[in-house]
């Protein structure tokens, strides 16, 4: 009504009338104004017919009464008197500011607009189950393509809601209560009461909004809160946030924005401030939260978490940037860049850190049995968790790299370029020769070089079999995996055949003349060198393809040569000699 007034004064002044032509100006003879006035009058006697029925100060109201349930044809010629009585206002402006029948049209008005303003209400408190940000979202499509529809096309549209729907009605339920809702904001908007129609709309609207993060668990935190926290205090939140943050992004704060377009479809202004004061707040303190983790205390066991949120960040932004596109609600948007940089930083301390971990790291006690060092199992099981976020840490890499600080020698691996040393690839092939170096030291504390060997085997077939079962496969290369593989088996058979060659020349001049003592000892020695042999042997052969290739003794041959051990050269034994000397001679 304010807008009408400004504009219909504006409209009259002498300073607006002066600067058109006269030419120009309208002429309207007695008959044609009072022809006009007429329809006018009329207009004003129809619309007080049907205005006055839902006049909420009638003794005749109740309020079970509704426009928009049931008989749908009450709330068009509604919807449509109200327009009528808008038009005949501008008529009377046009006649006299101060007539009665405009007096008369205002009062009227204002009773229309009560009644509208409390159906909108009704509409959004009665329909929050088919208000819900999933419902909205699902039918945005739609939604978004009816906005640019007429307000004539508009009152075709208008179709009746209720309080219970199934699921399967709850998306056309969804599109009806939306027009309504639309219908009414038109009005109101272009009868000058738009900023009415907004006030209801944020009470209830953010309201739902407050309750739903609140739900999903979302709170505001200082810096100093989280930096009290232990790690098994802080790890809850951030899965709590994980789950909120693509809830709020994917259906939440999208739904409003769907929602808030379509009603105030004619107004951006109304648009833009209806959402930012619903939404703005608690997107902010949303994603507030991974910057302050990203700022607190740094250590290795946050480092997949800080990937998590950094990930949650880089998918979704297409639609954070989408969602919060109104200049009020930039705050948003700024928001997510320093929380999704600050995460980054977090990520590039905490590689540092692991790899300067690492390199200081030295294995001062051998593995009992020259089994897989501690070290081995927690290096190459936190290389295999982050190669799952490759893209993520490749992104943090791209921003700032790390400095290796030694080349990749050419012989590590032939499939990469010089480039590729600062890449994600070299920075994981890197850190694998970093723990391979470590494990080639720590064979030197075995004062046994069986078991020194054994150590060898044990972690290099760890590291190789990680690599291969894993994203590190794709990072580091097919050539790496294949080369490593074949260093396995040589560690594992050639090293072995070697000092059980080495052993055998030694003891095959050692004469046991008594044969009962003799086979006794062979006996023994076959008792407890064979089954463990023939397990080895099986367990690699079923493991390595190929194996055959580089085993110089099958369980079979060993026992041939512990057979010809112990004899002197006039012995029946001696007629084995022959057969061990075609063995050594194979070099298998």
């Amino acid at each position: 009504m304010r807008g009408l007034l400004f504009s219909s004064s504006k409209a009259s002044s002498p300073s607006n009338s002066s600067t058109q032509s006269p030419a120009r100006t309208p002429v309207s003879t007695p008959h044609h104004r009072t022809f006009s006035a007429s329809i006018q009058e009329e207009d004003l006697l129809y619309a007080e017919q049907v205005i006055r029925r839902w006049d909420l100060d009638s003794p005749f109201y109740t309020k079970l009464d509704s426009l928009f349930t049931g008989d749908r044809r009450e709330a068009r010629q509604f919807v449509k008197s109200v327009k009528n009585l808008q038009s005949a206002m501008h008529f009377f402006v046009s006649e006299s500011a101060s007539s009665e029948k405009l007096i008369h049209a205002q009062k009227l008005m204002q009773v229309a607009i009560k009644r509208l303003e409390k159906e909108f209400y009704q509409i959004l408190s009665a329909n929050r189950d088919v208000l819900d940000s999933e419902s909205v979202s699902n039918r945005s499509s739609r939604a978004r393509s009816s906005v640019s529809n007429s307000d004539s096309d508009e009152d075709d549209r208008i179709s009746t809601w209720g309080t219970s729907v199934s699921d399967g009605e709850r998306a056309t339920v969804s599109e009806m209560v939306m027009a309504d809702l639309k219908s009414i904001a038109d009005c109101m908007i272009s009868s000058g009461y738009g900023k009415e129609c907004a006030r209801v709309y944020k009470i209830l609207r953010k309201s739902i909004v407050d309750e739903t993060i609140y739900n999903l668990g979302v709170k505001k935190y200082s810096l100093n809160q989280i930096n009290k926290m232990d790690w098994e205090t802080i790890e809850p939140k951030i899965k709590t946030w994980l789950h909120a943050e693509k809830i709020a992004v994917k259906s939440l704060f999208s739904g409003e924005r769907i929602l808030c377009d379509y009603v105030f479809s004619s107004s951006e202004k109304i648009r833009e401030s209806c959402f930012s004061e619903i939404c703005k707040e608690r997107a902010v303190t949303l994603f507030e939260f991974p910057e302050l983790v990203a700022k607190s205390k740094k250590s290795m066991e946050r480092m997949f978490r800080s990937l998590d949120m950094y990930t949650a960040i880089l998918e979704h932004w297409p639609e954070i940037e989408m969602i919060f596109s109104f200049k009020s609600t930039t705050a948003v948007c700024k928001q997510a860049v320093a929380s999704y940089v600050k995460l980054g930083d977090a990520v590039r301390a905490m590689l540092t850190g692991f790899e300067s971990t690492m390199q200081k790291e030295t294995l001062k006690t051998p593995v009992h049995g020259g089994g897989i060092h501690p070290l081995t199992r927690y290096v190459m099981n936190y290389l295999v968790f982050l190669s799952g976020y490759s893209e993520a840490v490749s992104d943090i890499l791209a921003d700032g790299p790390l400095q290796v600080h030694s080349p990749l020698p050419e012989s590590y691996f032939s499939s990469m370029t010089s480039d590729d040393s600062s890449s994600i690839s070299g920075r994981f092939a890197w850190l694998v020769l970093v723990l391979l170096c470590k494990i080639d030291a720590g064979a030197e504390l075995y004062k046994d070089v069986a078991q020194s060997h054994l150590f060898l085997v044990n972690n290099l077939n760890y590291v190789v079999s990680k690599v291969r079962n894993s994203k590190l496969r794709l990072l580091i290369g097919e050539d790496w995996v294949a080369k490593h593989e074949q260093k396995v088996k040589q560690y594992c058979w050639g090293k072995l055949s070697f000092k059980f060659n080495e052993a055998y020349r030694k003891h095959s001049t050692w004469i046991i003349s008594d044969r009962k003592l003799r086979d006794e000892i062979k006996i023994s020695l076959s008792r407890k060198i064979s089954p463990a042999y023939r397990t080895l042997y099986e367990r690699y052969r079923g493991y390595f393809q190929g194996v055959d290739s580089v085993v110089r003794y099958a369980p079979d041959d060993l026992g041939n040569y512990l057979s010809d051990l112990f004899h002197d050269a006039g012995a029946s034994g001696s007629t084995h000699s022959s057969s061990s000397s075609r063995y050594l001679s194979r070099g298998r």
